[in-house]
């Protein structure tokens, strides 16, 4: 117990070293990773704008002209939210952009029946949601001295259901072929989980699991290695930004800490 209690003091001395000293531009990065697989996706709806329309005429036939409008539709409401959110503009409206982005992709591309694909769009909504109390907070700053009971409330019930909406993405990443690997990656990945999930450590549970996701992003979805007109290339580029834009969730919860909902904030009560 006394090693246990040793070691988790290290850990949240580290964790607060890395906070301090990042504290002023670690929101910036976080919005930056959050919003990457939607310009990510905008962009590429324009280089690759015959291909797509293509596809939706085909697999809906749609007809060209409402195949054009949904590519269309897509392309700017991903770039022009997704300036709109790093300009600080309407930034509920960018996140609202966003959100039907989410909804009409996963129908159009039909992954509302792929469990991996449906998870991960569920931890991008979390991150999203995330985004939303990160401006609540913003708000409530400024009306300072003003009863703010009801925003408080509203922010610290976001950031929960955004915490438990970004753990998806880890239940994407899980095998359960059996190693001793395997069983270690299990077990430690589900401590974190729960405890960013429950809001226990959560400043250090989350920073665990970006740098858990970070490399394994490295590792798995290096497209930049794969020659360009391999199959897998793309495949491995949208997991790769998907994957950084949860990255961008987590780095939210370092930011903004559990909220009010969460052992940690219960802990400082007592």
């Amino acid at each position: 117990m006394a090693v246990y209690q040793k070691v988790m003091s290290r850990a949240d001395d580290v964790a607060d070293t890395v906070l301090r000293r990042s504290k002023h531009y670690l929101p910036h990065i976080a919005r930056l990773f959050l919003i990457a697989t939607f310009l990510e996706d905008g962009l590429r709806m324009w280089f690759q704008w015959d291909d797509q329309r293509e596809y939706f005429e085909s697999t809906w036939a749609c007809g060209s002209v409402l195949a054009m409008l949904f590519v269309l539709a897509n392309m700017l409401c991903q770039i022009v939210g997704c300036f709109m959110i790093l300009l600080r503009k309407q930034v509920r409206v960018a996140v609202g952009m966003l959100f039907a982005i989410i909804v009409m992709q996963s129908i159009a591309y039909t992954v509302l029946w792929d469990a991996k694909f449906f998870m991960r769009n569920i931890a991008l909504c979390g991150g999203l949601l995330l985004l939303l109390a990160e401006i609540s907070g913003e708000v409530k700053t400024m009306f300072a001295g003003v009863p703010t009971g009801d925003t408080n409330r509203k922010q610290s019930y976001m950031q929960l259901v955004g915490r438990v909406l970004v753990v998806f993405m880890f239940m994407t990443l899980f095998s359960f072929e059996f190693s001793v690997l395997r069983l270690v990656e299990l077990v430690v990945g589900t401590v974190f989980m729960v405890s960013m999930v429950i809001g226990f450590k959560t400043k250090l549970a989350a920073l665990v699991l970006v740098a858990w996701l970070m490399t394994l992003n490295l590792l798995l979805n290096a497209f930049w290695m794969v020659p360009s007109n391999h199959y897998m290339r793309e495949f491995m580029k949208y997991d790769f930004f998907q994957t950084l834009s949860v990255i961008g969730g987590l780095l939210l919860v370092v930011a903004l800490g559990p909220g009010g909902v969460s052992l940690d904030a219960h802990r400082k009560k007592w």
